[in-house]
């Protein structure tokens, strides 16, 4: 959440007492600050800090040690479900004033009160990915002027680092200890690849656990939701050179390796290194002189490397001294570029800085969770453990077509993930004696096998609308590419595989002369066996309808077969009243659920189901009745849909009212704006919403849509009121790139003009 004006005193405080080279504050761009001041403490949200392959969460202090993450680093714990291994955390800088008659305190155990902390601020600055923290430390009669800076380096993936900056108000020594946290084994393990749902529930009461949210930032489903575990197999350290290495695995899965490397300030001799190995940590403390009113920088560098992603221990430890011996600078600048140069591609909007820095934070954490040119997904809920860190249909139908036009190369890889785990859904179909590909509910984002928990097991069998959200997304990055050799060779088969699979799935039904999608679990998941759901039955049309397409540009022969069922496929409708239904008719619409109505998700940009405008404007009509009938607020994936509907029906004062609920609706978590998947369960880091946002603007006000002719104007361009100008700033098509911009006239029409960039 934006920083309120009772805040603008420490947000002046922060700026004005940063130190450090990252905090260039003139050149940035107010929309891309959030921060949290001593006010915001009580309620404090952590934020993330990542690079796609890497990730950390924030906290108040700047200096705790957190927990940390590796792209699809799983842990597979026999009886459970695939989850993130923990890797040992890298932030943690102890810092104490010495020895007193009351003891010795440290930094990261003082209570966050006045008495310990004043002058409080932290920031994070997303357009150069570093986050600050600057605070007076008071320790009875001793104070410390702290300042932090750390990051996740976007230019050397497999590096990270913190600053340490103490001005103290008097002289003698201080001790300092750079740690790797060594996390216990989590307890309990729940065995959620056999327990139902009733057996799960009493195991969490059982262990005295709660299926509910906790403030400020404790999910609902904390309880099934925890790391899993990395066993240390090696570590050491070097108390000359100041260094700290590891080697680890997680639970029946990969390996990985850290390195730490510390840089004193300059001139400056440690009295007295040591290194402490013990269960849960290993660290090096060190004992320096210091000088009141003069100001000393530690530096700490982190490399981490996991199984095809890097080396082992020793390998680390060469970046990592290579890193300090290029020094913070180096590190922090290239960082920097990299990070400029992907806020290139852009979305500026005139007339509502509340709406930009939004825009500007669903980016970014989009951003800090993907990777370019690579086969690594993104989770639900990105580099956490949220939804266990499991792939679902949000990267295909959510979060990729948000990245496809502002940053093709990432969204290819999620295109390419799916690619590369083509054999694990043969063989899944192949099981269940199904021709084709049948994707799972939940893919391990490593090896893409099923990972749904047994009790949502019903999902994984019959939410299968996953495979044609898989096929359309392969489809729509050709589109937008054109690059034939990798359709060829990576989308082909794969769009390929997922029409045999509707193809034999779908039944014919003689008595009318059509063809069914039977035993379907609605998009709407609290139907869970339904006849013809409407979306999955038009989702599976046109991933049909894409194989034939996509056989003809490769001289393919494609399969009569799919043709026949793709024009046979039943859309149900009621005729009488002159709309599209949820599933078929035969199914009574009576339940009270969080979804109310699906018929908003046949427009969204992937899909976008060919309709006359008048059963557009009935289907959002018959959406909203049943919205406004329900007890359930939209979560924050229903927003995007409403809204975009709205818009392709040409209903400006919808589309904006529904997009304000994004802003209003109580799902950006201070003080770092994290989207969670509702406004009470406290799922965060939820890139599903981010990515639907994005799409909101990029593909629902602009009516723009990708389609074998092009970027074409589909619908007409609408702003939402007090929006002046809108831009897509540096979109990537078919190999050019350029500006698209919608600007209001005198007389409130609104043009769209594309421009070269």
């Amino acid at each position: 959440m934006r920083f309120e004006r009772n805040q603008s005193a420490s947000f002046a405080t922060l700026v004005l007492g940063c130190v450090f080279a990252s905090c260039a504050w003139g050149a940035t761009d107010p929309s891309f600050l959030l921060g949290a001041s001593d006010g915001s403490l009580p309620g404090y949200f952590p934020g993330e800090l990542a690079n796609g392959y890497v990730s950390t969460l924030t906290a108040p202090r700047g200096t705790e040690g957190n927990l940390s993450y590796v792209v699809a680093f799983m842990d597979r714990t026999q009886g459970d479900v695939s989850r993130p291994a923990a890797i040992p955390g890298w932030t943690g800088i102890d810092y104490s004033t010495g020895p007193s008659r009351r003891g010795q305190a440290w930094l990261n155990q003082a209570s966050l009160d006045p008495a310990h902390f004043q002058h409080y601020g932290q920031l994070l600055d997303m357009y150069n990915g570093v986050l600050t923290t600057h605070y007076r430390y008071i320790d009875g009669p001793k104070s410390t002027q702290v300042s932090v800076a750390t990051l996740v380096s976007q230019a050397s993936p497999h590096l990270a680092a913190s600053q340490l900056s103490i001005t103290p108000d008097f002289d003698g020594e201080v001790e300092l200890s750079f740690t790797l946290d060594l996390w216990a084994p989590h307890q309990p393990r729940l065995a959620l690849a056999k327990l139902d749902g009733q057996q799960m529930q009493e195991a969490v009461a059982a262990n005295n656990l709660a299926l509910q949210a906790s403030a400020p930032a404790t999910p609902d489903r904390a309880a099934l939701w925890y790391h899993g575990d990395t066993r240390v197999v090696a570590s050491g350290g070097d108390t000359k050179t100041l260094t700290l290495w590891l080697d680890g695995q997680a639970e029946r899965g990969a390996k990985m390796a850290q390195a730490v490397a510390i840089a004193l300030p300059a001139g400056m001799q440690a009295s007295d290194v040591q290194l402490q190995k013990s269960e849960y940590r290993l660290a090096l403390k060190l004992r320096v002189a210091v000088q009141r009113g003069h100001s000393y920088a530690f530096t700490k560098y982190v490399a981490i490397s996991r199984d095809h992603w890097g080396g082992d221990a020793k390998q680390d430890l060469a970046l990592v001294t290579a890193a300090r011996t290029n020094g913070y600078d180096d590190l922090l600048n290239r960082h920097e570029t990299a990070w400029h140069a992907l806020w290139q591609s852009d979305i500026a909007i005139q007339g509502d800085p509340q709406a930009q820095l939004m825009v500007h934070s669903d980016l970014y954490y989009l951003l800090a969770n993907s990777t370019p040119d690579t086969a690594w997904p993104i989770g639900a809920c990105g580099l956490t453990p949220g939804y266990t860190g499991h792939v679902f249909w949000d990267g295909d139908a959510w979060i990729f077509p948000a990245l496809l036009l502002l940053h093709p190369e990432r969204a290819k890889s999620l295109v390419m993930f799916r690619a590369n785990t083509l054999k694990q859904a043969q063989e899944r179909a192949h099981a269940r004696g199904l021709q084709g590909a049948m994707y799972p509910w939940e893919a391990d984002p490593d090896d893409g096998t099923s990972q749904t928990p047994h009790f949502a097991s019903v999902l994984d069998e019959r939410e299968i609308h996953v495979n044609a959200d898989i096929a359309i997304a392969q489809w729509q990055y050709y589109l937008a590419t054109q690059d034939r050799d990798w359709l060829q060779h990576y989308g082909w088969p794969v769009i390929r595989a997922v029409a045999d699979f509707w193809a034999h799935r779908a039944t014919y039904n003689a008595s009318q002369h059509r063809y069914d999608i039977q035993h379907v679990t609605s998009v709407d998941e609290d139907y869970s066996d339904v006849p013809n759901d409407t979306f999955t039955n038009a989702s599976a049309r046109k991933a049909l309808d894409i194989a034939t397409a996509a056989a003809t540009v490769l001289n393919e022969k494609p399969d009569p077969h799919w043709a026949e069922v793709a024009k046979g496929l039943y859309l149900p409708f009621a005729q009488q009243d002159g709309h599209y239904l949820d599933f078929d008719p035969s199914v009574p619409h009576d339940l009270d659920s969080w979804g109310a109505s699906s018929l908003p998700k046949l427009s969204m940009p992937s899909l976008d189901l060919p309709m006359d405008p008048e059963v557009r404007q009935r289907n959002y009509a018959y959406a909203i009745a049943a919205i406004a009938h329900s007890r359930h607020d939209p979560n924050s994936m229903g927003f995007a849909p409403l809204s975009i509907a709205a818009a392709t029906a040409g209903d400006e004062k919808e589309a904006t009212a529904w997009f304000q609920r994004f802003l209003v609706g109580h799902v950006l978590k201070a003080p770092f704006n994290v989207r969670t998947e509702t406004a009470t369960n406290n799922t965060g880091y939820f890139m599903t919403a981010s990515g639907g946002m994005l799409q909101n603007i990029l593909f629902g006000f602009t009516g723009l849509r990708i389609e074998q002719d092009g970027l074409v104007q589909a619908y007409p361009p609408m702003l939402p009121a007090g929006w002046n100008a809108l831009t897509l700033k540096h979109i990537s098509f078919r190999g050019e790139h350029y500006d698209v911009e919608l600007r209001r006239d005198a007389q409130g029409k609104v043009s769209l003009t594309r421009h070269g960039s």
